[in-house]
């Protein structure tokens, strides 16, 4: 019997192990040392409440569902229709297939075809790669249709440290700025986050917090890099999921959500805010023939006793 996920592509590298899947191109597992880095969703289930789902050609909220590009008016189906917006693009639930495979990589693509609301062409592609360093995961867009087209991506992993829920993780987020929303999910404006309850940015326990937010304006270092960490100082565990420069922003969600329940904390990386396709800001605008190449990834450090300093497991 075919799995509500479709095929399923198994990688390993040393202790680690990572299943992405036909369906939505998305992760569905990830373990380290036997350990659950991802509240994932098993084998016999569909996918829900976005659980390592990509997000493309646009994350987040579309308000409405509706933009204007290029001069004319485009309308996307409601997929989130008790708040009337397009939510989280238009791949999550399509097939994708294999472009390379090896022990410990596998990359998988989809072509976007023109469709109502959409009417461009997007060579998309997804590779999923272990290391030493941990989990590499590289998207890549190219515009192979004729005229210009608005382009944003994120993905949707709900993080896990081995505790029962997020309440009990030490959360650091290196930003300086977060998106107020509305009822909607919609940005409506920034706020320093400075002195506010939902500055991170010194490591503390997210405890009774209810997250749901879009930050922005984050630190990153040499190289670009932005890291959010979240830490369980009895499992002696510690993950940080880090992102290049392509992503300036980051939601970040407590697992509110019934299939969740706070087991698992959602970081998602995104190149733009949400509703950029009405707003402009941030978005790519692919011109025919261009590319558009972004990457996050996941490391994991661990302690052998409470008292040790973490060290770095891949």
């Amino acid at each position: 019997m075919l799995p509500p996920s479709g095929e399923q592509f198994e990688i390993a590298f040393e202790d680690q192990l990572a299943v992405a899947v036909e369906v939505g191109g998305g992760l569905r597992t990830y373990t380290v040392g036997g350990r659950d880095v991802l509240a994932g969703y098993g084998m016999d289930e569909m996918c829900s409440a976005g659980r390592g789902q990509l997000l493309a050609p646009w994350p987040n909220r579309l308000e409405d569902g509706s933009y204007e590009f290029g001069g004319r008016r485009h309308q996307l189906p409601l997929t989130e229709p008790e708040h009337a917006n397009a939510i989280h693009g238009l791949v999550r639930w399509a097939p994708w297939s294999v472009r390379t495979r090896e022990p410990h990589r596998v990359a998988l693509g989809h072509v976007l075809h023109p469709q109502p609301g959409y009417p461009f062409t997007l060579e998309l592609e997804v590779e999923y790669e272990l290391s030493e360093r941990g989990l590499a995961v590289r998207t890549t867009a190219a515009n192979v249709g004729d005229e210009p087209c608005p382009y944003g991506s994120g993905s949707h992993p709900y993080l896990r440290v081995g505790t029962e829920t997020v309440d009990d993780v030490v959360l650091r987020i290196p930003a300086r700025v977060e998106l107020r929303s509305d009822e909607r999910g919609i940005p409506i404006g920034r706020v320093p986050l400075e002195g506010t309850e939902l500055d991170f940015r010194t490591p503390r326990h997210i405890a009774e917090t209810k997250l749901d937010n879009g930050f922005t304006d984050l630190e990153r270092d040499e190289d670009g890099v932005a890291t959010v960490e979240l830490e369980s100082v009895d499992s002696g565990a510690s993950v940080a999921l880090w992102a290049d420069a392509q992503y300036p922003y980051v939601m970040v969600f407590t697992g509110d959500h019934p299939a969740v329940d706070r087991r698992g904390l959602a970081v998602e990386p995104m190149t733009c805010p949400p509703n950029a396709f009405r707003t402009g800001e941030d978005l790519v605008t692919l011109a025919p023939g261009e590319s558009h190449v972004a990457t996050w990834g996941i490391r994991v450090d661990v302690r052998e006793e409470a008292n040790e300093a973490p060290r770095l497991r891949v």
